[in-house]
């Protein structure tokens, strides 16, 4: 997911922020996973990689989102970004509910 970020007149920034799948979409390429992968070999690896769940720039781990999934391998990228969705929705919603993430929702930063 993404949303675009606010403006300030300056076009020097993104056009979009990502968060959740497609921040871990666009990561995975960063990183040159290669595929078919262990889930151990991506928690040692890349556990500690933060990924932005909201526009709010709550983050999580690679390792917490692959603690919410039983699956110990993958064989494409498709089957891990189709596997860890539903978390990061899940996640997203969770945080979205806090009195924290709805104040800075109404925040402009």
């Amino acid at each position: 997911m993404g949303v675009q970020p606010p403006s300030d007149d300056i076009d020097d920034g993104p056009d979009v922020v990502e968060f959740g799948i497609a921040a871990l979409d666009a990561q995975i390429t960063d990183l040159d996973i290669e595929f078919p992968v262990a889930t151990e070999t991506l928690v040692s690896q890349y556990g500690d990689v933060s990924i932005p769940i909201d526009a709010a720039g709550t983050e999580l781990t690679l390792r917490e989102v692959l603690d919410e999934v039983p699956r110990e391998r993958f064989e494409n990228e498709q089957e891990l970004l189709n596997t860890l969705h539903p978390v990061f929705e899940a996640k997203r919603e969770q945080s979205s509910r806090s009195i924290i993430a709805q104040l800075r929702s109404l925040v402009p930063f």
